[in-house]
């Protein structure tokens, strides 16, 4: 049976504190890797099945990877790939904001706990995830040009834009706008 320390040790296969390029690159082999170990956890972690995991910053950590990150992976261009984005949402502010576990990981770690309140479509959600990234400012590897706080803030002006995210538009079956259609004409990136 799949344990969190499984998930984590995939993820963080290069060392807690290392960022890999397969997390937010479109890569097949790696995508293939998520789902051939733990595709099965998708559904049963959307339906609350492994909650119990978010007891532990460990478990917080693996669970959120699961929903957030995994759907994304295994997903891209479907629906599915935020299906259990409210879910996710639910799990990382116990983590963050209750628990506090964010505080008891790494700080690249950390930057998975706070991808939901990025990943969300309301602007209260799309502030906190400016203020915890901003947190990390500490670090340079997250303070880069193009690293997590950057993109926070790239993420926080589509929603502030737009009010939601639009190349999720076709996928959810929502018309797009003419401004949003613009957008994603012109390349539609963060």
């Amino acid at each position: 049976m799949t344990q969190p320390q499984d998930i984590l040790a995939f993820w963080f296969s290069e060392g807690p504190d290392t960022a890999r390029k397969a997390w937010f690159l479109k890569d097949d082999a790696f995508d293939a890797s998520i789902r051939a170990q733990f595709g099965d956890l998708l559904v049963p972690a959307r339906e609350g099945a492994l909650d119990s995991w978010a007891e532990t910053p460990d478990g917080a950590l693996a669970l959120l990877l699961i929903l957030d990150q995994f759907p994304r992976n295994l997903h891209r261009g479907h629906a599915d790939a935020f299906a259990s984005d409210s879910h996710a949402l639910t799990i990382a502010r116990q983590t963050v904001l209750t628990r506090r576990f964010d505080l008891a990981v790494t700080p690249t770690q950390r930057s998975f706990l706070y991808l939901p309140f990025e990943h969300s479509e309301a602007m209260a959600d799309q502030n906190l995830s400016v203020a915890l990234f901003e947190g990390l400012r500490d670090h340079p590897a997250m303070a880069a040009p193009n690293g997590v706080i950057d993109y926070a803030w790239r993420h926080r002006i589509v929603i502030q834009r737009f009010g939601r995210y639009p190349h999720r538009n076709t996928p959810l079956g929502r018309p797009s706008t003419p401004a949003e259609q613009a957008w994603l004409d012109a390349g539609g990136g963060f």
